[in-house]
């Protein structure tokens, strides 16, 4: 069998863990994570310009996670989340 594109054993051609430089951060999301196809597919909408399909598949982003209740802004993965998303701002203007 196959290992599915995008895995670990079958990268997509896109895949770009060897691109990036040794200070450049990153960021990954598993699929185990319950809003991972959804945040892949908003992604690809946005970049693609689709601002229909992209508010449509943030409205279902919005409703999966009404289900449970959010993680405290506490929380050490929250500030790293938003820590990560800082260094890649940081990173980016700084090229």
């Amino acid at each position: 069998m196959t290992a599915p594109v995008g895995s670990k054993a079958n990268p997509s051609k896109y895949d770009p863990l060897a691109k990036l430089a040794d200070d450049e951060p990153y960021f990954v999301i598993r699929a185990d994570d319950v809003l991972s196809s959804a945040l892949v597919e908003l992604h690809a909408y946005i970049g693609a310009g689709q601002a229909g399909s992209a508010h449509n598949k943030l409205a279902e982003i919005m409703a999966l996670t009404s289900q449970k209740p959010p993680r405290p802004s506490d929380s050490p993965k929250y500030r790293e989340t938003f820590a990560i998303s800082a260094a890649m701002e940081k990173w980016r203007n700084s090229q």
